[in-house]
């Protein structure tokens, strides 16, 4: 443990788990999105939902999908803020669930495009993690740059994504694939060492059998 992980990032707000986390498990969730939302539903689970006005963590949270970073003065007018750019937002308290940690939120983003459904937990000290994706279940931090692809679950599609990121000289860090059953849908979360050279989420897109793929940038970036 470093003292990153004491103190926490440079933050507007009381906690860093209950501010700090939750701004960044909105901007994970609205970078799986991939666009700007145009509406949000986010339900706050266990002391998220009790101690979530308090603390701020309803802001927090809406400023992550806004795209603000931790350190934003905009953090305290969020809802302001979404209301200005015609973003529908809907808060949910008062769930209780035994299986989460304890600042554990639910996002469903709709876009112009795209739509997503996202839970993460803030864990301490600013930090994150992210265990589910539409329904799949997944593990990351956002630490890392991370590239995340839904595919059709066939043989070789592995393989076949591993293989081109070798080309781009890209560093597979950590990998996890959840699917469906078998010969459905899958998702993979590949985090990678690397920047993330632009034109990769394209070319992934165009592969045989990928869906979508989406990179999401390293959440300690801007700090």
């Amino acid at each position: 443990m470093n003292i990153f992980d004491i103190i926490g990032p440079v933050m507007i707000g009381p906690s860093s788990s209950h501010t700090a986390g939750a701004v960044r498990l909105g901007n994970l969730a609205r970078n799986i999105l991939g666009e700007d939302p145009t509406e949000a539903q986010i339900v706050l689970f266990n002391s998220f939902s009790k101690t979530g006005t308090g603390h701020g963590t309803d802001k927090a949270l809406v400023a992550g999908i806004l795209g603000l970073s931790t350190d934003d003065d905009g953090i305290k007018e969020s809802f302001e803020i979404a209301r200005k750019q015609g973003i529908k937002v809907d808060l949910v308290f008062g769930n209780t669930h035994a299986e989460f940690s304890p600042n554990t939120a639910k996002f469903t983003l709709r876009g112009k495009d795209n739509s997503t459904t996202v839970i993460g937990s803030s864990i301490g000290g600013g930090r994150v993690i992210i265990f589910s994706i539409d329904g799949f279940n997944t593990e990351f931090t956002g630490e890392f740059n991370t590239i995340i692809t839904i595919h059709d679950d066939r043989p070789g599609m592995i393989a076949k994504v591993a293989s081109f990121l070798a080309e781009k000289d890209i560093n597979i860090a950590q990998m996890k694939v959840s699917r469906e059953s078998r010969g459905k849908t899958a998702l993979m979360v590949i985090e990678v060492d690397e920047e993330v050279p632009e034109g990769l989420e394209s070319a992934l897109s165009s592969m045989n059998h990928v869906q979508r793929a989406m990179v999401i940038k390293s959440i300690l970036g801007g700090v």
